[in-house]
């Protein structure tokens, strides 16, 4: 087993061959068209994986990931329209929990969702996603688009359990709503989301040879949280997923918004880190 930590990053794929990832993504897996080599038909999860952990070396450090000497487990999910399924993004969480001490896996990001149904579907995909989270993986998922709208945090972010991330940034409009990230309230009246994070307009890596491009919304939000996660499990290797929430609660920095709208407030990753 690597000893480095690993990204679990459910999303459209990832061009691997970008010189920012270093050959650091020791394992592809296609729930979509079943192909064994990395790729992404979308661009979505590349620009996903760059902000969690690329190393900016394509920039020469200017748009480096927050955690950019981690391992990257990529499960592709999303297809070249970014759309999904739930049956292959549950058939992907059981993966991981199959593969979680081959490949280190201690975070998973998810950077995309569905507002809520309230139907079987919906139960199926939470009960999977907190299943990962039991098995001592810390699940950083996105609020949506969705917002300003009360309840309108996306599924799976209406987990109780696991890592919701909204974008602070997100009245600075970029070809979206104006506070267009997700807030609660969810059906069982959870704080959602948890923490902010900026997500507008955010350069990181595309699927063409080692360029960049920028995207905006809560998905981008999301992996940011995800890599400081990263980097605090590297730091203190023995936290459970529920230790790392409590820290960041208790080092968010309250930026005096609607609670349904920041949740505990702002990461501060120097804090989150101390």
């Amino acid at each position: 087993m690597d000893e480095k930590i690993s990204i679990a990053i459910l999303d459209s794929g990832i061009n691997a061959n970008h010189i920012d990832f270093d050959r650091r993504v020791i394992a592809f897996k296609d729930f979509v068209n079943n192909k064994s080599y990395a790729y992404d038909d979308n661009g979505h999860g590349t620009h996903v994986a760059g902000i969690a952990a690329g190393s900016g070396r394509a920039s020469r450090g200017k748009y480096k990931g927050i955690a950019p000497n981690v391992n990257l487990v990529i499960l592709k999910v999303l297809d070249k329209q970014g759309r999904g399924k739930s049956d292959n993004v549950i058939k992907a969480l059981e993966w991981i929990i199959e593969n979680k001490r081959r490949y280190n896996i201690r975070v998973v990001n998810i950077s995309f969702g569905t507002l809520p149904k309230d139907n079987e579907t919906d139960t199926r995909l939470i009960a999977n996603i907190e299943k990962v989270w039991d098995e001592g993986i810390v699940v950083v998922a996105a609020a949506g688009n969705s917002g300003p709208e009360s309840g309108s945090v996306t599924i799976p972010g209406t987990s109780k359990k696991i890592i919701t991330v909204g974008c602070v940034d997100d009245a600075d409009i970029d070809g979206k709503n104006p506070n267009y990230s997700g807030r609660g309230p969810t059906s069982e009246c959870v704080v959602k989301p948890e923490i902010l994070a900026y997500g507008n307009r955010i350069m990181s890596c595309g699927v063409y040879k080692n360029g960049y491009v920028r995207k905006s919304g809560t998905s981008m939000a999301a992996p940011y949280v995800a890599g400081a996660v990263a980097l605090c499990l590297n730091k203190y290797p023995s936290l459970l997923p529920v230790e790392v929430k409590m820290k960041l609660r208790d080092t968010a920095i309250n930026i005096h918004q609607p609670r349904e709208k920041q949740g505990w407030g702002m990461i501060s990753i120097k804090d989150f880190l101390s």
